[in-house]
């Protein structure tokens, strides 16, 4: 199962990418470290998951990813109620998320049979 083939990957991938590219001017280091490393960690953890050989593993990592995209939607909180994310970017991150979230789950399910 090699990550760039998995739909799921390519996503969390991109919302990283834009993560990254929203917060590179924000001064407010600690808040741009936490948040871009929470979304680098989501695609992080699916592609390490892949490559793993058992099922086991694959799901440890998958479920990995799940609490890092909660961590994720936890500082899209903070940032839309500090005033570092606009509503527009909130709800764009909240929903991929979600459906990562839902991609993950599938994907779990599937190694569970």
């Amino acid at each position: 199962m090699k990550c760039e083939k998995l739909d799921v990957w390519k996503k969390a991938l991109n919302l990283s990418i834009d993560v990254y590219k929203v917060f590179k001017d924000c001064k407010d280091f600690s808040f741009k470290d936490q948040i871009t490393k929470s979304s680098l960690s989501i695609v992080s953890n699916i592609a390490e998951g892949s490559e793993r050989f058992s099922d086991l593993e694959k799901i440890r990592f998958f479920e990995y990813a799940i609490g890092s995209l909660a961590e994720f939607q936890t500082q899209c909180i903070i940032g839309k109620e500090i005033n570092y994310l606009t509503l527009e970017h909130y709800n764009k991150w909240i929903s991929e998320s979600d459906e990562i979230h839902k991609m993950l789950i599938g994907l779990i399910k599937k190694l569970k049979k």
